[in-house]
């Protein structure tokens, strides 16, 4: 059976600006089926943004990695944000995530109920917290 893996942001831009961990990420995306929300796009196109208007990324590279996200996109299975997820009751009871963060932990639980995930991959501690709080399959990565 193929792995399910639930690709939180934070893991998705250290793979894609070889960031540290960036090879666990790579790795445990390996040959699984990716599932996100649509903020993921956004998300990772305005801190590209804002990489090259710092002058943390050359022109290059960041027309590159737009491109990179568009193609990755076009693979990855992107959950819209609606007013169901966004309306939903469902919160971690250990803590209250960011907005941002909340719809991703949101999405990852109706792709679950779908068919259960194999792997929530976060990058961010408190992220992971809450997902496994609302009973998500998180991966540890080294």
């Amino acid at each position: 059976m193929k792995r399910r893996v639930y690709l939180d942001t934070s893991a998705y831009l250290a793979s894609l600006i070889n960031e540290a961990r960036a090879g666990a990420v790579r790795k445990a995306v390996d040959r699984a089926a990716v599932f996100s929300s649509v903020l993921l796009v956004a998300e990772t196109k305005r801190t590209l943004v804002r990489l090259s208007r710092e002058g943390s990324l050359s022109m290059p590279s960041y027309v590159r990695l737009m491109q990179q996200v568009d193609d990755d996109s076009s693979t990855f299975a992107l959950a819209p944000t609606t007013l169901e997820l966004c309306a939903s009751h469902v919160m971690p009871t250990i803590t209250t995530p960011r907005t941002l963060d909340l719809i991703h932990l949101r999405t990852a639980l109706w792709f679950h109920e779908q068919h259960e995930l194999t792997a929530f991959l976060s990058l961010d501690a408190n992220q992971n917290r809450a997902a496994a709080d609302l009973g998500l399959p998180v991966a540890t990565i080294a």
